[in-house]
């Protein structure tokens, strides 16, 4: 078992219906890795945002409906980019393992 939440990240206070939600979790090593940065990248590859992960590995982005490139920044391991097509009232989830 990861230790990741039960489920994904939670959802409490998130209306779906208006939103559209791209998270996940990073790992390293079969385990959450805290302390990374997680980019999120327009279809043209232009910065939209950047988080930490938290303790347990988790983001989250709200963003537009569409065509984006997640990118997991760890220390000690090359980026790694995951690309998502993200629907408006979905859980749209994409998880990264980063060597």
């Amino acid at each position: 078992m990861c230790g990741a939440t039960t489920g994904g990240v939670s959802l409490d206070g998130v209306d779906l219906s208006k939103e559209t939600v791209i998270q996940g979790v990073v790992f390293r090593d079969d385990a959450p890795l805290a302390g990374a940065y997680v980019r999120l990248l327009d279809s043209t590859g232009e910065f939209t945002a950047e988080v930490p992960t938290s303790t347990t590995g988790q983001f989250r982005f709200f963003a537009g409906p569409g065509q984006w490139t997640v990118r997991t920044l760890a220390p000690g391991a090359e980026p790694v980019d995951r690309s998502i097509h993200a629907s408006r009232g979905a859980i749209n989830s994409v998880d990264v393992i980063v060597a």
